[in-house]
């Protein structure tokens, strides 16, 4: 994952786009197999303090244009600060122009002074989300599409030009409610932040997606798991990869701290050895 600073502490330094290009393109070099961005105003700590962010879907889509080989997207881009049609319409777009590369990672967002500054609403955000999910997930699938919700409305919606391919779909959230709309709708499924092997909140949330999973009838090899790990320039990853392995996890996502061009080669040389096992 690209380094985007902190959303709790305004004094780190925000990369810019060089710095970025920079990564992105040591990563492809390197041999991984995705990048990642975040979607986010700004941050703001606690007693107020307030640091500005890049905007992650424009980012991104420099990304597409630098780079030739990984995956690319957000995780994940917040549901509630666009309209789910036009995300639908802009994925489509971003996937053209990165050669169908996208993964498109939604959530229903969190941090509410981001809503509260820019005049989004901050209630039912996860009801909010589970219908512009649907709406999304049905355009960038190829669907035309009306759809009449309490929070959303789109009238015989269709992307035009249609994407090249049904679009993968990632949803972010380990709620109850969350999982059930990751197992309606997802191709693809994400947990975070981890930073050491035995922590039992990951085995945890793995069971109760298997069982939003089941409740919703799905095959659970249906699903990608992926899971977000944080690495410092101390931490051992080759136990946390073997561990996430044994749990069926199909893609982690690493967020180094700090992000250097050393970092991604550490990072590159270990999912290496994580692909050779």
């Amino acid at each position: 994952m690209l380094p985007f600073g902190s959303l709790d502490d305004p004094t780190m330094g925000l990369q810019s786009w060089p710095e970025l290009r920079e990564l992105a393109e040591a990563a492809e070099s390197a041999g991984l197999d995705s990048l990642w961005v975040a979607d986010h105003f700004f941050g703001q700590a606690p007693e107020g303090r307030v640091r500005g962010m890049h905007d992650g879907w424009t980012i991104l889509s420099a990304l597409a244009a630098v780079t030739s080989r990984v995956e690319l997207g957000p995780l994940v881009l917040c549901s509630g600060f666009r309209s789910p049609a036009v995300i639908a319409n802009q994925a489509a777009t971003l996937d053209e122009v990165s050669g169908g590369r996208l993964v498109l990672g939604v959530g229903a967002g969190w941090h509410d002074p981001e809503y509260q500054a820019f005049g989004f609403p901050t209630d039912h955000k996860v009801s909010r989300f589970g219908e512009a999910l649907e709406v999304i997930a049905r355009l960038v699938r190829g669907e035309r599409l009306t759809f009449e919700g309490r929070y959303h409305t789109v009238r015989d919606a269709a992307l035009a030009p249609p994407p090249g391919r049904p679009i993968p779909v990632l949803v972010a959230g380990n709620g109850p409610r969350m999982l059930s709309l990751a197992a309606r709708w997802a191709d693809a499924w994400n947990t975070a932040w981890f930073d050491a092997p035995g922590d039992e909140r990951l085995a945890e949330r793995l069971r109760a997606l298997d069982e939003a999973l089941a409740e919703e009838g799905r095959d659970p090899a249906s699903l990608e798991r992926t899971v977000g790990i944080i690495v410092r320039g101390d931490t051992d990853v080759e136990p946390l990869l073997s561990e996430l392995q044994q749990h069926r996890v199909g893609h982690v996502i690493a967020f180094a701290e700090p992000a250097t061009r050393e970092a991604v080669e550490q990072l590159a040389s270990a999912a290496r050895g994580f692909r050779g096992a």
